[in-house]
């Protein structure tokens, strides 16, 4: 079963998501994509840390996620990836788009041949104008391809707007 769970900033995808993995009854391990790149950031990661279960599994992974799944994936368990969008960020802009290119083919490569509940959560940057900077044209174009192709794989997929969940896909 592969969720994901896109939304704006503060627009309580994660909740949403947290929620749906606890809901599995599974294990769950908590794939963290982010970068402590500064104070604020450092807070958000802490609000992230402080609202999980103290019972979840962590594993942090900035790039290589593809084989990060591969190696936690397995029947009984269940993955909540937050944020792609981070995580994009970090192999787009500490790597190369190269290096982003070669680590989104893999991932769309094992995706869906992994054992277990994946559920991925993501930044929906691309419901305003386009954006005025090269770089900012360039992650929301990347962002937006990444979540038609996730979204194309995913058996349900979930908006959230003002912490409401409003379902897009669902297949069983």
């Amino acid at each position: 079963m592969i969720e994901l769970y896109l939304g704006g900033t503060r627009s309580g995808k994660s909740k949403l998501a947290e929620a749906a993995a606890e809901q599995t009854g599974l294990d769950v391990i908590y794939v963290a994509t982010a970068k402590a790149g500064d104070g604020e950031m450092q807070q958000r990661i802490l609000q992230h840390q402080e609202s999980r279960p103290q019972h979840w599994a962590l594993v942090e992974e900035p790039y290589e996620l593809a084989k990060c799944l591969q190696e936690q994936a397995l029947e009984g368990r269940c993955l909540l990836v937050d944020c792609l969008t981070l995580w994009l960020t970090n192999c787009l802009f500490s790597k190369d788009k190269a290096f982003y290119e070669a680590q989104k083919e893999q991932l769309l490569a094992v995706i869906e041949t992994l054992p277990g509940v994946i559920i991925m959560v993501s930044n929906e940057t691309n419901m305003g104008v386009i954006p005025m900077g090269e770089i900012s044209r360039e992650f929301c174009d990347q962002a937006g391809l990444l979540h038609q192709e996730l979204a194309a794989k995913s058996h349900k997929v979930t908006l959230a707007v003002a912490g409401l969940a409003h379902v897009l896909k669902h297949e069983r």
